[in-house]
């Protein structure tokens, strides 16, 4: 496993981060996402001690995953299996936790009881990396950032990040912590992938040219390349797959199965699978220190694993790269589309 530095600050980590996301399973409240792919904490162990063994130090959750499970079986495997000084702990903060209108966004309040709940369900004295899950339309920034900066003081938490968001919201964060002598954020967890790359036209560069780490999410768009046929082709396909319906909606652009099929093209050539290919891109591209990868089966992330040492060439870079087209901004709200809804 190769090693890196997030952003500009002195913490190394893995090139590939263990998404947490698919650890929960059970009964949820009706108010919340259902996945019904997410697997047991016993189903779990695995796959932890499977990244552990492979040298991956860095893991991502968030509270709102399986509604708490995700931390607590995260917390559960990580203090049975690592030592906490040599790992990397990641989770995020903004959507709800509860019916209440003050169980989510980014106040002061919640974010303060946020913290406190996470650190009870991974049963751990600190979060390395907290980060904003959203941009909070009905909070000041300054008000999110001072109880981050809060939560730093106080050393519950080490480091902070923030998710997708509009390069200027990203950029409005950074100096405003900065005119304040806050702490910063210094990743960013965005929407960005083969498929996806519209995060290269504004929020790539200003990350790379204010220090930040690019730690994508959805970075093999959901599985698409594993099951990359149209609707209705009557080829079989997975749990997640199937149930997953904000996936559906991100990826069914016309160019994206074109996409597919250079990659499975490539994948043919080097005889790897395209899902190993899509990773190896991701992995190299510019500004990114560690895609947040995730899966439900065990043969699954030792594949993902492995593709990490895939170097690509220039021209087949290229030729993967090539059928892209643009597209709509996905991922998060778009504040324009906000406004001109309400006028």
């Amino acid at each position: 496993m190769e090693y890196t530095r997030l952003g500009n600050t002195g913490m190394t980590v893995s090139r590939l981060c263990l998404g947490c996301m698919t650890y929960g399973g059970g009964e949820l409240p009706a108010w919340t996402m259902r996945r019904d792919w997410a697997i047991s904490a016993e189903a779990a162990r695995e796959h932890f001690a499977l990244a552990l063994e492979a040298g991956i130090n860095f893991f991502d959750t968030a509270d709102v995953y399986s509604i708490g499970g995700s931390e607590e079986i995260t917390g559960r495997w990580l203090n049975e299996m690592a030592s906490r000084d040599d790992i990397v702990v990641a989770t995020k903060v903004h959507g709800a936790m509860g019916p209440g209108p003050n169980r989510k966004g980014l106040s002061r309040k919640h974010i303060i009881e946020a913290c406190e709940h996470s650190l009870r369900r991974l049963k751990m004295d600190y979060i390395d990396l907290y980060q904003i899950h959203r941009w909070d339309f009905s909070t000041p920034i300054e008000e999110t950032l001072d109880a981050l900066d809060t939560l730093v003081r106080s050393g519950k938490v080490r480091y902070l990040g923030a998710s997708s968001m509009a390069a200027w919201q990203f950029s409005k964060a950074l100096y405003t912590a900065k005119e304040h002598g806050w702490h910063r954020f210094v990743a960013m967890q965005n929407h960005y992938n083969l498929i996806y790359r519209e995060e290269e036209r504004e929020m790539n560069p200003l990350c790379m040219d204010q220090g930040v780490g690019l730690i994508p999410w959805s970075p093999l768009a959901r599985g698409f390349f594993a099951h990359s046929h149209k609707p209705g082709d009557g080829l079989p396909s997975t749990k997640r797959a199937e149930t997953d319906e904000f996936g559906k909606r991100l990826y069914q652009h016309e160019s994206d199965f074109a996409i597919a099929d250079a990659v499975a093209k490539v994948a043919k050539q080097r005889g790897v699978s395209p899902t190993q290919i899509a990773c190896a891109w991701i992995v190299r591209a510019p500004g990114v220190t560690a895609p947040i990868i995730g899966a439900t089966k065990t043969h699954h992330l030792k594949e993902l694993i492995a593709a990490a040492e895939i170097k690509l060439t220039a021209e087949e870079i290229a030729a993967i790269e090539k059928p892209y087209q643009p597209h709509a901004v996905a991922g998060h709200e778009q504040p324009n589309a906000r406004r001109m809804g309400s006028a």
